[in-house]
């Protein structure tokens, strides 16, 4: 009431509180715990911002933690966004799609646990557009630290697309021939000669979900999902370079690099990899 320019003496009576008081406060220095809270409110700025909008309270305490080293609870982080205005994205929600009779062998059967890299891999299609036309992108993800691990972009949905996005996996990782599943939904492109023989010739076992069925490649559905929301569908895109580098960006330096994941216990693909948990 004061700031507003009232009378102290005036604004003291009405709430009940000695003038003598109010000075005191006035003239009193921040307290420590202020002072703790605009500094964690700077650091968690900074990682909101370098996390391109999409930390919510959970990942900004992890980066916190696991990436500053500054200790502090998850019940101090979520208020102290709050009050900056910083909140994550909201989740992408597709529809389930209604289950069809495999028609090719299904080798995963919905369970993507993996102990160990190059054991399962999953692949899908996205696509998105910009002015100039669609931006198609296939990626192929390690299930057990969820790096993509191959990827490629085109302007057409075409077996090539995902062929190269296999060849560039087989040329990251070189997987031992009979030890990794490489499996997808029943898309043309999965089932076309040039994949499925650039798979067989490196030694990967090929495995499809059922037709029109999202919960047999669940893993990819949810990787796309957070894409959508993350990247793509937060800005009009002008052209297919623009859209195309900044599909490059977001799967190798942020998703790979910057991301923490949940399921990983909140580090990045790149960090579970070196540093990934005991098997009981």
């Amino acid at each position: 009431m004061a700031g507003e320019h009232l009378p102290v003496q005036l604004a003291c009576r009405v709430l009940h509180v000695a003038e003598s008081g109010y000075y005191a406060w006035r003239s009193r220095p921040p307290s420590n715990r202020l002072v703790k809270h605009a500094w964690l409110t700077e650091a968690i700025v900074g990682i909101h911002t370098a996390s391109r909008g999409t930390f919510g309270s959970r990942r900004v305490h992890a980066e916190l933690g696991l990436g500053l080293r500054i200790h502090v609870s998850h019940g101090t982080v979520e208020p102290l966004m709050q009050r900056a205005g910083l909140h994550g994205l909201p989740g992408n929600r597709r529809p389930r799609a209604k289950h069809v009779t495999p028609s090719v062998t299904d080798l995963v059967e919905r369970n993507f646990t993996r102990h160990a890299r190059d054991q399962l891999w999953v692949t899908d299609i996205t696509e998105h557009p910009t002015f100039e036309g669609k931006v198609y992108c296939a990626v192929v993800l390690d299930t057990f630290s969820r790096r993509v691990v191959g990827w490629s972009i085109d302007a057409s949905p075409t077996a090539a697309l995902t062929t190269n996005a296999l060849a560039m996996a087989i040329g990251n990782r070189s997987p031992r021939p009979g030890g990794t599943i490489i499996h997808s939904d029943d898309g043309v492109q999965f089932g076309s000669w040039a994949f499925t023989q650039r798979a067989r010739t490196s030694g990967l076992l090929p495995s499809m979900g059922s037709i029109g069925d999202c919960v047999d490649n669940a893993m990819m559905e949810s990787f796309w999902a957070r894409v959508q929301v993350e990247l793509l569908n937060r800005r009009r895109w002008r052209t297919r370079l623009e859209l195309s580098t900044a599909l490059f960006e977001y799967l190798e330096i942020f998703h790979n690099r910057q991301h923490r994941h949940s399921a990983l216990g909140m580090l990045s693909p790149v960090e579970y990899k070196l540093h990934p948990p005991p098997v009981a």
